[in-house]
């Protein structure tokens, strides 16, 4: 998965701050900032950009009637969604009507409705209608449309124990009838319908027979088919550019594709995709034939035979969902729109290997779109990300998030002619090469190529006077692994020594040449002994680096989630996601009809098809059941001295075991009430009223307490899968654990008790993670294992408390995590007023530019208006190196005293851009040429300061988990505006003292 935000636009989340300002017209670059500040005007209106426009009314797959005159259409308990009902149809239009009403009450128009997992619109709006659209009764979240970009034994079918004679396919009658009757939607770059993957029987009129319950057939454009839980799929074969109604069959059952932001974007010469769902990079073929690919099919590439591989649902259907493009990804606003539909079609699982670099907040479109999917009875399996620490997405609750592992992979030898031995991976060479001549990239280069091409093997690199006969060393980086071997070849070498300049993963990949890749040291010491006189080598067949497997790779993103703030432990689990086979679009992959490819995309399939053939087994088991059944029997994985792997961030529960995944003896099962008292919890408005509980208490297949003070007490509630006696055990250093009931006895299926967790803090350090687990055995030697991970924290308190005066004092309460601490008092800070005005006749906002300095501790922003009846926004964003505002931005609207303030109790350096704009009431007349001042406290190092403050006590005495109270005092403070002090504690955070704000 690879996660690139490309549109730089208007976004409400969480975002840190800055000072020193100075104004910008729309678009300028930033400029130094003068002082005093005088705003330089602006003219014209914002440009206009994609949003999602979400509203609070439920969408089809949740509602449950109210609405007079129409009936409610919210599936019961056990059963899937049926959009096709009459009922659905009339409450689609109901809701779309009111889409039509709000986006032309800002004189918008809707460009694609959503109505079955979401219900919102798609618009293209000015920064000045979102904010004016984003405060009105109805209107849950303005959200700009993002892009997002896939991610990119031998055998992972073989590694899970899926084949076999005692394998999981064996067991549920063989590769035919493993997930019969079940559809799995993929939402990718498309299909490859060729492939011998999909290869299957035209689809026919003819309807199902008790014999063949499950057989899909046509009627008119629509393709229809019975699944195993009694529900049907409908489905459709859009045609479009080289893709006809008939590349459907009885396997890939439905094809669509879903462009609106690409097309609008991307100018036709620009566009190097089919705009039709054909596949025109192959990542969507590779991750639809993983996870549903037909049993046994035959590879052979490069004249070299891979014997067969198969998907991990044999039997299962496939509905193909395009929503990414070619070189660009796919926009927020076509992967709504594709969630949508499956939904609405009747998938059964969902896999999404796509994701953005950048975590994106549980309220973000896509992340509800799965929520409500998965509400609906749809499983969704996505990748966490291939950007190491800190780097993950698809982190929702709702959604199984799947790490990447290591699988055995194909390994030759390179022998230099000193008869030194290096052994990295290699799946192309099928006999003995060399002695050859070795030499570096750079040193047959072409005169016109640059050293650095060169040393890539970059196309048209190499000079083949120079490359002919010799087997060359072409470092790893920038362009695809694969073209190398193709400049290689083009240029008359014989073979290719691919060398990592870093620590990362080996490849196995069908090279156009005998290659095999190497890891540091060995390629540092194959580079430097190439570049020496009379080199020369022999690539032979065989050898080990002894490397243990499954692994979790390098490149997998590793928690921990920012947004789930610690109470849930992400990635939920691990698959493989090396060197994996499967089928690929051939114009993309140098002919081939296979490839190997890596990634947590490849991962995320893989989970995907278990899914699917557990629907087959527990067709009416919801998507959480089944997500429980696959963490709670994972296993660990092995680190790389071959020990066991202990780093919950890194492997979530651990790596799938297929064989043991149908026997989960108990599970954690949650809905869609759960998940939003979850988000209530974390301090997202859902805007359904539900009462937030403490996160840490969702009912999940893994515990974690981000900030713990001496003890606390969690909940869950466990379903019996299988009857049975089951006792507790805690494995947690540092920690003293005790579980009520420790016992648990079930008579039969279904049963449920309820447990609390209770875990004290002993001798475990302050804020330092401590991981370990909680295992249920029993039920006839059933385990039923899930990850721990708590962090002690030394002291919690709020991140903003107020008062006013020029003398005066607050008292809050803080929470010690430890006996020994120091408060610190900061001075209070007044930033200079800057006089501004919001103009009709340039579209009612204005700009300024933000800079925060090294050493700053918190900040809070107010944009003010002496005008009554007036109201204004005021809207924070990063700033980007074009001096355009980016991602992760904070919107704050009007206050009682006509004032929008942005607070934060954290600030980093950097540029920030800072917009006001006119507020607005639905169907209120425009409230033309207000007059306001902006005013930036920033609490650091060389801010100037009004007045004085002290906090008391400053070295308390406390007791872990006990609060006490302490007081902030002032005085000398200047009330003729807003002033800003601060308390900060040893471990970093602070409290943020608001006076007359």
């Amino acid at each position: 998965m690879s996660s690139t935000r490309r549109r730089r636009s208007l976004a409400w989340s969480a975002a840190v701050l800055a000072v020193s300002l100075t104004a910008l017209s729309p678009g300028a670059p930033a400029q130094a900032a003068p002082d005093p500040l005088t705003p330089v005007p602006t003219a014209g209106h914002p440009t206009s950009g994609r949003y999602i426009v979400t509203l609070a009314d439920e969408p089809v797959a949740l509602y449950k009637g109210g609405v007079d005159g129409l009936a409610a259409t919210a599936p019961t308990a056990g059963r899937k969604l049926d959009a096709s009902s009459t009922a659905a149809h009339r409450y689609r239009d109901f809701l779309q009507k009111r889409h039509n009403r709000i986006a032309a009450s800002v004189g918008a128009k809707v460009r694609r409705h959503y109505s079955v997992v979401t219900n919102g619109f798609t618009a293209n709006l000015t920064a000045v209608q979102a904010a004016r659209l984003s405060g009105q009764p109805g209107v849950l979240k303005v959200s700009p449309d993002a892009w997002n970009k896939v991610t990119d034994d031998s055998r992972s079918t073989d590694l899970m124990g899926l084949s076999g004679p005692h394998g999981v396919w064996s067991s549920l009658g063989g590769t035919a009838k493993s997930g019969k009757g079940v559809v799995v939607g993929v939402i990718d770059t498309g299909i490859w319908p060729e492939s011998k993957s999909f290869a299957a029987p035209a689809l026919g009129s003819a309807k199902p027979t008790p014999k063949d319950p499950y057989r899909p057939y046509r009627k008119g454009d629509t393709i229809t088919m019975k699944k195993a839980d009694g529900s049907t799929f409908t489905g459709t074969c859009q045609t479009g550019e080289e893709f006809a109604a008939t590349a459907c069959n009885t396997k890939l059952v439905g094809a669509r594709y879903f462009g609106d932001a690409y097309l609008a974007e991307i100018p036709p010469e620009q566009r190097a995709d089919y705009i039709s769902p054909r596949d025109a990079e192959g990542h969507g073929t590779h991750t639809a034939s993983t996870a549903a690919g037909n049993a046994d099919v035959q590879v052979n590439e490069e004249g070299k035979d891979f014997g067969k591989i198969s998907g991990v649902a044999p039997g299962a259907a496939i509905s193909v969902y395009k929503a990414l493009w070619k070189d660009v990804g796919g926009a927020d606003s076509d992967i709504v729109a594709a969630i949508d539909q499956a939904v609405a079609d009747g998938v059964d699982v969902i896999n999404y290997s796509a994701g953005q670099q950048i975590e994106t907040p549980l309220d973000s479109p896509i992340q509800q779109a799965f929520r409500v999917a998965a509400q609906a009875g749809v499983f969704v399996s996505a990748s966490v990300g291939n950007y190491g620490r800190g780097w993950l997405d698809n982190t929702s609750p709702w959604v199984t998030t799947v790490a990447a592992s290591t699988m055995a992979t194909p390994e030759a030898t390179v022998r230099l002619g000193d008869g030194r031995t290096f052994v990295g991976a290699s799946v192309t060479l099928a006999a003995e090469l060399g002695p050859k001549p070795l030499v570096l990239s750079s040193a047959v280069r072409n005169a016109s190529a640059s050293v650095s091409d060169a040393n890539l093997c970059r196309d048209g690199s190499l000079d083949p006077v120079k490359t002919a006969g010799k087997v060359v060393v072409c470092d790893r980086g920038i362009t695809a692994r694969v073209s190398k071997s193709a400049e290689v070849k083009r240029a008359g070498g014989v073979g290719m020594v691919l060398v990592n300049t870093s620590d990362l993963d080996t490849d196995g990949d069908i090279h156009l040449v005998p290659t095999v890749h190497l890891n540091v040291p060995a390629a540092t010491t194959v580079r430097d002994y190439a570049a020496g006189p009379d080199a020369t080598v022999s690539l032979v067949l065989g050898g080990s680096t002894g490397t243990p497997y499954p692994q979790i790779a390098a490149f997998s993103s590793k928690g921990p989630s920012e947004y789930n703030k610690g109470a849930l432990i992400k990635p939920d689990l691990a698959a493989p996601g090396v060197a994996v086979l499967a089928a690929v679009s051939p114009p993309h992959n140098q002919g081939h009809n296979f490839d190997f490819m890596s990634g947590t995309s490849m991962a995320a399939p893989q989970v995907a098809g278990l899914a699917a053939l557990y629907f087959g087994v527990h067709p009416t088991w919801s998507p959480m059941a089944v997500k429980s059944a696959l963490m709670t029997t994972a296993v660990d994985a092995r680190t790389p001295s071959g020990g066991t792997e202990t780093d919950v961030y890194a492997q979530g529960s651990g790596v799938v075991d297929a064989t043991a995944m149908l026997n989960p003896g108990l599970v954690y099962d949650s809905s869609n009430p759960d998940w939003l008292a979850y988000e209530e919890g974390l301090g997202i408005d859902t805007g359904t009223g539900v009462a937030p509980v403490a996160p840490s208490d969702l009912n999940y297949p893994s515990l974690s307490v981000d900030q713990l003070l001496g003890s606390r007490t969690l909940t869950r509630t466990l379903t019996a899968a299988k009857a049975g006696v089951y006792r507790a055990s805690v494995k947690l250093p540092g920690f003293k654990a005790e579980v009520k009931p420790s016992t648990l006895r079930f008579t039969h299926p279904g049963q449920r008790a309820k447990v609390s967790i209770k875990l004290t803090r002993t001798t475990a350090p302050s804020d330092v993670a401590v991981t370990g687990s909680l295992t249920w055995t029993g039920g006839g030697r059933v385990s039923v294992r899930s990850p721990i991970a708590v962090t002690p924290k030394s002291v919690l308190a709020p991140s903003q408390v107020s008062g006013s005066g020029s003398d005066g004092s607050v008292s809050y309460s803080v929470t010690p995590g430890t006996e020994k601490l120091t408060l610190t008092a900061y001075a209070p800070v007044a930033g200079v007023p800057v006089p501004g005005q919001l103009l009709e006749a340039t579209g009612g906002y204005q700009e300024y530019a933000f800079t925060v300095p090294e050493g700053s501790k918190a900040g809070e922003f107010y944009a003010t208006t002496d005008d009554p009846a007036a109201k204004v926004f005021l809207w924070i964003a990063p700033m980007q190196a074009d001096g355009s505002a980016g991602p992760g931005g904070q919107l704050n609207g009007s206050l009682p005293e006509h004032q929008a303030r942005v607070s934060m109790a954290s600030l980093k350096p950097g540029k920030y851009l800072a917009t006001v704009i006119t507020g607005w009431t639905l169907g209120a007349p425009f409230s033309p040429d207000i007059k306001f001042t902006l005013q930036a406290n920033v609490v650091g190092p060389d801010t100037p300061t009004t007045g004085t403050f002290s906090v008391s006590p400053t070295r308390p005495a406390t007791k872990p988990g006990v609060p006490f109270q302490v007081t902030g005092t002032w005085s000398g403070v200047n009330t003729s505006g807003p002033a800003t002090a601060y308390v900060g504690y040893p471990d970093g955070t602070g409290t943020l003292v608001g006076i007359n704000g």
